[in-house]
């Protein structure tokens, strides 16, 4: 008997798995000798041509994480203080705290200039 950990390939997890849908297919795309041939191609050709997007379906693709970057953001040590006292009472991570702060002031100014 092997230890070895029996593992799923990810064409067997249905969270991974994409399916293909030819009703979306209206002609097929040329095959491209080179990426520089495929952007020439795209740059004179309209994507709608070759695809039916009213008749896409949207897929979730959840084991993949937003890009991001990372910043150096000088704070004053007392905001800092304050940050970390909080995070600490909520129990994440003091960074965590400050992007879901950033991200609830940001989404709330677009709604108001919405």
């Amino acid at each position: 008997m092997s230890n070895k950990k029996k593992t799923k390939n990810k064409a067997e997890n249905p969270e991974t798995r994409v399916s293909y849908n030819p009703q979306v297919i209206r002609k097929p795309l040329p095959k491209f000798k080179s990426e520089e041939e495929e952007v020439e191609f795209f740059e004179k050709n309209d994507l709608g041509d070759y695809y039916d997007f009213s008749k896409a379906q949207k897929v979730t693709l959840p084991n993949l994480k937003p890009s991001t970057e990372s910043i150096s953001l000088r704070l004053p040590v007392s905001l800092l203080d304050q940050l970390k006292v909080l995070a600490n009472r909520s129990d994440v991570p003091y960074q965590s705290l400050i992007k879901l702060f950033l991200q609830e002031k940001v989404l709330e100014e677009f709604k108001k200039s919405a």
